[in-house]
């Protein structure tokens, strides 16, 4: 039993005297900066003087302060008007803040819908901080309760009230039934 005692503070004085190891980081895994803020499930509202603008949902954020720039994945906005009603909302996969301007692009699979029935749908929007304006030069189909048209480039207020597509490759329109 003496020996089990001795034998076990001799593996003790040697196992605490050893060298620490340091565990090894790939350094090649990480690369540029990183982000220097980091949140998930996030709700970020814009306000101007006192009103809510928009209100942001993401899954994931990260921002990064050198380049100035926000990605995010799994958006959701909710777009005011002056009398603080949500008239619009726009969806995509991913999504990217200038920090600068402000502007926003949303990227992969957008959708943005509005409270008359107007749906817009393309692979990359540009929301315009400076005018409130939504653009893109991509592919779009808008479908409303009146029509479908569909081209390339467009531009419209952020509710979807009032757009212009520039090319436009396709367009038809819907008969009221309650005309004939």
């Amino acid at each position: 039993m003496k020996k089990l005692i001795a034998f076990g503070f001799l593996f003790l004085f040697f196992a605490c005297s050893e060298e620490k190891i340091q565990p090894i980081v790939e350094k090649k895994n990480v690369s540029g900066e990183l982000p220097s803020h980091e949140s998930w499930n996030s709700k970020i509202i814009f306000t101007k003087e006192g009103k809510i603008k928009a209100v942001l949902f993401t899954n994931h954020l990260q921002k990064y302060d050198e380049k100035k720039v926000t990605f995010l994945n799994g958006v959701k906005i909710d777009f005011f008007n002056k009398e603080q009603k949500n008239t619009s909302w726009l969806t995509s996969l991913h999504g990217k803040v200038d920090d600068i301007t402000q502007d926003m692009f949303a990227l992969d699979s957008v959708v943005a819908k509005n409270d008359s029935g107007v749906v817009l749908k393309t692979k990359e929007l540009k929301w315009r901080n400076s005018d409130q304006k939504i653009v893109t030069d991509k592919f779009v189909s808008i479908t409303s309760p009146k029509e479908i048209i569909e081209g390339y480039g467009f531009e419209s207020d952020q509710q979807l009230n009032n757009y212009v597509i520039f090319n436009v490759t396709y367009s038809s329109t819907f008969q009221d039934k309650k005309k004939q």
